[in-house]
């Protein structure tokens, strides 16, 4: 299911959800980071979106109401907070790629600094030569993605991949994530052995394609609910730009390379929407 509106007030969110089942839509309710999403079947996205448009301009309308007096469910209940609220909140602010894949850099790191990161590094690392590559192991490819050398780069990368990955998850599915992933996992990497040969590793390059994804997506549709705040767009773009100035030893043809896969994504899916 994916995401098509957020909603503040648990209530009025409920009431949207009557009112798309009475018209056959398929729609529940999740909790998310800044209220209720509304989430509907991938095939009615677009009138699940329409609809959620419609509600907003118009959220007292006696439709709704009549809605949710002949479909809604009595047994639904609301939580205000409460114990294990915060818990709740990261687990629903993501999907199911998203908290896959933290868990999986996550296990990484801890055995790395347990001492195996000379192991880890063997069979992670990116393809020592060009001929090398036809020599197999193409996991090499993307696997550079995953390993991390420090602490401060694994909790950088996997709060924004957290963030970013499980908004664009909730609201365009997990197969547009998985494609941001692989693309940007992969292709960002070739650039950056390119700029400064196989030693280099971290998830900048997926996350720097997730900040052009909702960059572009928020650029070519306002209302977008992947749309991000300028002060994030211009903080991040700061930082990219400062490590092309020299100012820190980073990654810096795999950020470059994953926003601009970030961004030609975005286009892409508002053209083929």
């Amino acid at each position: 299911m994916t995401e098509v509106g957020v909603l503040g007030d648990p209530r009025a969110a409920q009431a949207l959800v009557d009112y798309l089942r009475s018209q056959g839509i398929e729609a529940r309710l999740l909790a998310a980071e800044d209220g209720y999403a509304v989430m509907v079947e991938d095939a009615q996205h677009h009138r699940g979106r329409e609809e959620f448009e419609r509600f907003v301009a118009d959220p007292h309308n006696k439709r709704y109401l009549a809605a949710s007096w002949q479909s809604g469910d009595a047994k639904v209940q609301f939580q205000y907070g409460g114990g294990g609220s915060l818990w709740r909140s990261f687990l629903s602010g993501a999907g199911p790629l998203t908290l896959s894949l933290l868990a999986v850099v996550s296990a990484i790191w801890v055995f790395w600094i347990l001492g195996f990161d000379q192991l880890i590094f063997s069979w992670t690392h990116f393809f020592p030569s060009w001929d090398a590559m036809g020599e197999g192991q193409w996991w090499r490819l993307f696997t550079p993605s995953l390993i991390h050398f420090s602490a401060m780069h694994v909790i950088f990368n996997l709060l924004w991949w957290w963030y970013l990955g499980g908004r664009i998850e909730r609201v365009r599915g997990t197969g547009t994530l998985l494609i941001l992933l692989l693309v940007a996992g992969t292709l960002p990497n070739l650039a950056q052995f390119a700029f400064s040969g196989p030693n280099f590793g971290g998830l900048s390059g997926v996350v720097y394609a997730l900040v052009g994804y909702c960059w572009i997506s928020g650029r070519l549709d306002p209302r977008s609910p992947l749309a991000l705040p300028p002060a994030y767009v211009g903080f991040l773009l700061l930082w990219l730009v400062m490590g092309f100035a020299g100012f820190m030893n980073m990654a810096n043809a795999a950020h470059l390379g994953g926003l601009l896969v970030g961004m030609a994504q975005a286009v892409f899916d508002r053209r083929r929407q």
